[in-house]
């Protein structure tokens, strides 16, 4: 699984004009499945999400994560992060998982980060979504899980 991650001070995701999701200072996480992702995937990436250190510490280090702020984290699904960008002018979709994959697992990383994580919004698998954020650094990292359970 791919994460492209914000640290924002806030961070909102609306569907046909309505707010369907809203952070305050946290990370906000575009998310993407490939092929071979799995559950174990999805585990992986959340873990790294929580414990990513982009936060700053009382020496302004970025020594805290996720997890110990306590700030929200706003997942939003987005499958053009797996896209094939290496030749032409075109990208291609053929590395991203089937809709009804990276839908599950989506979900799953979303169950399992609502179980873990006190403060968690979402966008909507499929739905044309607005985005809107305040990148606070600008702090933005790319995030992936090995390809497949074998390769950890």
């Amino acid at each position: 699984m791919i994460a492209l991650i914000q640290r924002v001070s806030s961070a909102s995701v609306a569907v046909a004009g309505e707010r369907i999701g809203a952070i305050g200072p946290g990370l906000l996480a575009l998310v993407a499945v490939r092929p071979a992702d799995d559950e174990p995937a999805a585990d992986r990436l959340l873990a790294r999400l929580l414990g990513y250190r982009v936060f700053g510490d009382a020496e302004g280090r970025m020594n805290l994560s996720l997890a110990d702020t306590g700030g929200g984290l706003l997942l939003v699904p987005q499958f053009t992060l797996a896209a094939d960008t290496r030749k032409g002018t075109r990208p291609g979709f053929s590395t991203a998982a089937p809709p009804e994959q990276a839908r599950r697992l989506f979900d799953v990383l979303c169950q399992r980060a609502r179980t873990a994580h006190p403060d968690v919004a979402t966008g909507r698998f499929g739905a044309d979504m607005q985005v809107t954020l305040v990148n606070d650094g600008p702090v933005t990292f790319w995030l992936q899980t090995p390809e497949s359970a074998e390769n950890p």
